[in-house]
């Protein structure tokens, strides 16, 4: 929990998602597209995210559930 409340500041950063060749093609042009850009350049960075985020949760639900298996079976052979 720590760790997110120091990202958070992080979030409120204003965000430039641009590399060097498109970050020149967004200078040579007005404001308004060069803004159209970075919002379409953040919408395809998104889903690639979500589901790497999808894939940890999975990962730690399962592992989660494999470590709850793990020990009522040592419980159980303890118990025998």
């Amino acid at each position: 929990m720590k760790r997110l409340l120091t990202l958070l500041p992080l979030s409120a950063a204003p965000v430039v998602a641009q590399c060097v060749m498109c970050f020149r093609t967004a200078e040579a042009q007005n404001a308004a597209r060069s803004s159209v850009l970075n919002m379409g350049i953040l919408l395809l960075g998104a889903p690639p995210f979500l589901i790497l985020a999808g894939f940890c949760f999975l990962f730690y639900k399962k592992n989660d559930t494999t470590i709850a298996t793990t020990d009522e079976v040592d419980a159980h052979v303890k118990h025998d």
